[in-house]
């Protein structure tokens, strides 16, 4: 399995770090009266957003790990700790990063991920 680079931060921008918990719920419309509500699964993924801090070659790292190392996210890797938690986890991303330019040499990215159970 992949490996996050050891050239890339491994704790994210704290004031822009969030984290849901899975939706594991399914909801069934009734005729008459309140809808039905029943756990579809029990194993969900939990989604998170990342905002790192980059230098431009942090960010090509970046890039290079998504679209080559990860098959263009389609592979799940290793090596970051939970945020919150601080346990291994294994991460997927659920879309591309992001990169915003804020100055020289200074970039911002922005990674959605899911935790897989």
């Amino acid at each position: 399995m992949p490996t996050w680079p050891g050239t890339l931060p491994t704790s994210p921008e704290g004031p822009n770090y969030q984290e849901s918990p899975p939706n594991t719920l399914i909801r069934t419309q009734m005729d008459a009266g309140p809808p039905k509500v029943r756990q579809r699964f029990t194993a969900g993924v939990r989604t998170l957003s990342f905002t790192w801090m980059l230098t431009k070659a942090q960010v090509a790292t970046l890039d290079t790990f998504y679209v080559t190392t990860l098959f263009g996210g389609s592979l799940s890797f290793d090596g970051l700790a939970h945020p919150r938690t601080l346990a291994a986890t294994t991460f997927r991303f659920t879309a591309p990063p992001t990169y915003v330019y804020l100055g020289p040499d200074v970039w911002r990215a922005t990674t959605p991920l899911e935790i897989l159970p």
